[in-house]
């Protein structure tokens, strides 16, 4: 199982999953189709079907186009709102691509429909994947825009934590430097806190991802993991971990915000895909 990492958009992240045997692929979270194309010619693979971790434009605005080119392509999802969607899926439900197995991790919070995908093939030595949109992030969790504290306490503790602790974590967005940041105001003495962010400086300097990171690291320095540590409750200033995590996502939300953001409306519009002449245009 081989994984392409793949930049698009501001800071998005899409995806290409290679059987290698069979040279079929999975696409997850395919944005931009012409980028995925590109790939998809160079490493001269099928592709078979496409992952979306939830509804958004920025994950999920090429599913349309690419079925359009691919008759039968299946699309997956746990969203109604999901383009082009052809198979809803639940939680805990199995799929199988070739060698490739995966099981399907309902996680609502950032959406009410938000997916994870964890993949592994059998009898490799290879760590597991975890593809986690934007419910985790490299030293971060994503916003509560459709759900609760006590939701995403349950996605990062029950659900995603307790998978196996070298799982390699790919998630939806490039923004390590920025969580990092946060997590060192939350926990100043952290040292590993420190280490990763002077890593991740160092590859977003050389223009590169710092994706994948594994489940155990992020246990050692993403604070919405953290919960329990009595330096992120000190900071919060609570003790019960929903509380903790709920604090913490309201400072995480005011730290250094940036100084321009889309107002409303521009956001709706590029959900209705409005923009969408233009960006094909780049």
């Amino acid at each position: 199982m081989k994984v392409k990492v793949i930049s698009v958009l501001e800071d998005n992240y899409m995806y290409l999953v290679i059987e290698e045997s069979t040279r079929d692929a999975v696409a997850v979270d395919a944005a931009v189709p012409k980028r995925l194309l590109e790939i998809i010619r160079k490493e001269d693979v099928v592709l078979r079907a496409i992952l979306t971790t939830h509804h958004h434009w920025d994950h999920a605005r090429g599913n349309e186009e690419l079925a359009q080119l691919f008759p039968g392509l299946r699309v997956f999802g746990a969203d109604e709102r999901i383009g082009a969607l052809t198979h809803k899926v639940t939680h805990g439900q199995e799929l199988t691509f070739g060698a490739i197995r995966v099981r399907c991790l309902f996680t609502p919070c950032h959406t009410s429909g938000h997916m994870c995908y964890f993949m592994w093939e059998d009898d490799s030595p290879d760590a597991p994947a975890l593809f986690s949109g934007d419910t985790l992030f490299v030293g971060g969790c994503g916003q509560f825009f459709e759900g609760t504290a006590e939701q995403m306490y349950t996605n990062l503790t029950q659900i995603l934590g307790t998978l196996p602790k070298d799982t390699k974590v790919f998630c939806g967005h490039e923004c390590t430097v920025r969580n990092l940041k946060f997590a060192l105001k939350v926990e100043p003495e952290n040292e590993m806190v420190k280490e990763k962010l002077a890593w991740a400086r160092q590859r977003d300097d050389e223009d590169l991802p710092t994706v994948p990171s594994t489940l155990q690291e992020e246990f050692l320095y993403n604070p919405f993991l953290r919960v329990t540590e009595e330096p992120v409750q000190s900071f919060t200033g609570r003790t019960d971990p929903v509380e903790v995590l709920r604090t913490l996502r309201s400072e995480r939300d005011n730290f250094k915000k940036p100084k321009e953001r889309p107002n409303p409306q521009a956001m709706l519009a590029f959900d209705w895909g409005l923009f969408g002449p233009f960006l094909e245009k780049k």
